[in-house]
């Protein structure tokens, strides 16, 4: 039983998307939201802007694949700028961030990170590259963190999180991706002192550090809350939002799971409340945030335990919540955390939202296209695009699907050029 609940925990991966061939379909999106430049996107909510997506995938007719091409073994997930996807690897020689050409699948670049990490429930890296600036900010699962330029791979400067800031490593590995918030990079290091940090990304120079909770594997999202900006974090001991301006805890509400896995990414919902679950039988808690200098403590507006994410986040959509409860793909309402309906057969997937449809990957290579409807779970289409275990979720951008598991990287055409 412990063996089973900690190998669900590795995927901590959490653990992002691109481009197109020589014709592009037309998009609404402009500018940045072509883009998927982080772990779930460039709001970091698993959700794109992208319209048209879907007309072609039928039960009938499967996603073309523009190619596939071999990767090392990890969770990363992939992150997209321009024409260079992003993601972590493991293999000979220890664990790698490379960037691949969107239209071909040709590597660019590789950099070597650290020493690969193993682990009897799955080697190599656990979190997302995160793109910013023309820069790469990308986290070893041994808890080394580098900066790259993207166009090249050039290194910029490298981190050691244990050297530099006595970081402890989770269990399964350094797994939350690090974050750009007005100009600064912050990351969980897990130190005494320094469980969060914030650092210059142009230098890697420290600029403050903060709190002394234990690492978690969730990465953190930026909100303004009652017109207040602030960094939402979920340690293993609880989840916080943090002044970005040296990590000043603005609120706080403890949360401990078995393991001390909180590896869920925390759901803002505006204006004011926040969506966050686990597993081990937790289940999830919509919160309610207070006003600052309100003496009000935070508020829990329903706690559900049909909706126990062991390390696949959720999406919100138009008041509704898609996600994992435990091996079950759920819908709940957003309002009461009501179960609505629930899909057996993907086991512990995860999903994107995009085109009024949730787009989701299964533990074990089935890729479904599902309507984003309350009502009842609605099957579009499906596909086998793996035969081995697939924990990263899924990346999109310029009508193009990113998806990999353990030996191999796909771009998948969801419109195919004419």
């Amino acid at each position: 039983m412990r063996q089973t609940a900690a190998s669900l925990l590795v995927l901590l991966l959490l653990v992002a998307a691109q481009p197109a061939t020589t014709v592009r379909a037309a998009s609404t999106a402009t500018g940045d939201e072509f883009d998927w430049p982080q772990f779930r996107g460039p709001r970091s909510d698993g959700r794109s802007t992208e319209v048209g997506l879907f007309a072609e995938w039928t039960a009938a007719t499967p996603i073309a694949e523009r190619w596939r091409v071999p990767l090392g073994n990890g969770y990363s997930s992939i992150s997209i700028v321009d024409d260079s996807a992003v993601t972590l690897f493991g293999g000979e020689g220890g664990e790698y961030v490379a960037a691949f050409d969107t239209a071909t699948g040709a590597e660019r670049w590789r950099l070597r990170v650290s020493d690969l990490y193993r682990d009897g429930q799955g080697d190599g890296p656990r979190s997302t590259p995160t793109i910013d600036s023309g820069r790469v900010f990308a986290l070893s699962a041994r808890g080394v963190l580098v900066a790259a330029a993207l166009a090249d791979g050039r290194p910029l400067w490298r981190i050691d999180l244990a050297d530099a800031f006595a970081g402890r490593r989770p269990t399964w590995g350094f797994s939350a991706s690090a974050i750009v918030v007005d100009g600064q990079l912050l990351i969980e290091a897990g130190g005494g002192d320094a469980a969060i940090i914030a650092l210059d990304p142009d230098t890697g120079t420290e600029l403050w550090r903060a709190l002394s909770d234990q690492p978690g594997y969730s990465t953190p999202v930026v909100a303004n809350v009652h017109g207040q900006r602030q960094v939402i974090f979920f340690t293993a001991d609880r989840a916080l939002g943090i002044a970005p301006t040296g990590g000043e805890a603005l609120w706080s509400f403890p949360w401990k799971t078995a393991y001390d896995v909180n590896a869920a990414t925390p759901v803002f919902v505006a204006p004011d409340k926040v969506l966050i679950a686990a597993g081990y039988d937790v289940g999830g808690r919509l919160l309610r945030i207070p006003r600052p200098g309100s003496g009000d403590e935070v508020e829990t507006l329903w706690h559900s335990r049909s909706l126990k994410n062991q390390f696949s986040s959720s999406v919100v959509v138009d008041g509704y919540i898609y996600g994992f409860d435990d091996g079950n793909l759920v819908c709940l309402d957003l309002t009461t955390g009501e179960r609505l309906w629930r899909a057996r057969g993907f086991s512990h997937g995860s999903l994107v939202y995009a085109d009024g449809h949730l787009v989701v990957l299964g533990e074990h290579g089935t890729l479904a296209l599902v309507r984003a409807t309350p009502g009842e779970y609605q099957e579009i289409a499906r596909q086998r695009v793996f035969d081995s275990k697939t924990w990263t979720p899924p990346s999109l951008s310029r009508h193009t699907l990113y998806v990999r598991d353990e030996n191999e990287l796909v771009a998948l055409e969801l419109t195919p050029s004419r």
